[in-house]
């Protein structure tokens, strides 16, 4: 039996594998209570294997039915969407299968997606940032994540670093350190984990001394997470002395 492949489709496979308990601590892990970063935000109660193994089945999904899940208040509905946006792109992106006017539509459809505020929260940015955006800006110019950046939208910001997490899989920090240098105080505290989980990245996949370069010349201003981040793979006694760094504004 074929499965129907539509947005309604998707909630309901969704449904039947909620459960309550979970969506209660859903809804506080992921602070959305009045005034927290993810304030509103509605769940389910469905774990994120079991939203993977949902959006697998639901493959041949067509952008608008896509989009569809993407409006939804419901936080899995978004986060199934985007996976099955990040499949999309990898098939588009396959070396037998590679199509480049697909790899472009389905990355301005991804960012159109960012702008609009589908993709608000830390985990869905994470799942989705360097698998479309990211990938797709590896070979082209990268003024975009310039643009996210500079937004005063958190979720924005967070994704322009995120994106980068492609290119250090490519082997190139440049655009990480770039970003990094940029949003040194930036005052969310998401942010700094961001940029220190993508500085200690850079050290652990591309170059250790691109990582202690940047830390030598900026780790009296890092925030005390960000630079936490950054230095956690570093031996104890190097991860001391960067922590150990007078504070400087």
């Amino acid at each position: 039996m074929t499965t129907e492949q539509t947005a309604g489709a998707v909630r309901e496979a969704l449904a039947a594998v909620a459960d309550p308990a979970d969506a209660v601590f859903l809804q506080r892990f992921f602070k959305t209570g009045p005034g927290e970063y993810g304030e509103g935000d509605v769940f389910l109660g469905v774990r994120v294997p079991q939203t993977r193994a949902v959006a697998k089945r639901f493959a041949g999904l067509a952008l608008p039915e896509v989009r569809a899940l993407l409006d939804s208040p419901v936080h899995e509905h978004r986060l199934a969407g985007l996976i099955v946006l990040n499949a999309a792109f990898a098939r588009a992106s396959g070396v037998r299968t590679r199509d480049d006017a697909e790899r472009e539509r389905l990355a301005a459809f991804y960012l159109q997606a960012v702008r609009d505020g589908r993709v608000n929260n830390w985990d869905l940015v994470d799942a989705s940032a360097e698998f479309v955006l990211g990938e797709f800006l590896l070979d082209r110019p990268r003024g975009t994540l310039d643009e996210l950046a500079a937004s005063p939208v958190l979720w924005e910001r967070r994704v322009a670093v995120l994106s980068t997490f492609a290119f250090l899989k490519a082997g190139d920090a440049s655009t990480t350190l770039e970003l990094a240098a940029r949003l040194l105080d930036d005052p969310e505290d998401l942010m700094h984990k961001a940029v220190g989980w993508m500085l200690r990245e850079t050290g652990k996949r591309v170059d250790r001394a691109l990582l202690t370069g940047f830390l030598d010349e900026h780790a009296g201003r890092m925030p005390r997470t960000m630079l936490a981040y950054a230095t956690e793979h570093l031996d104890a006694a190097t991860r001391a002395a960067y922590r150990a760094v007078p504070r400087r504004s």
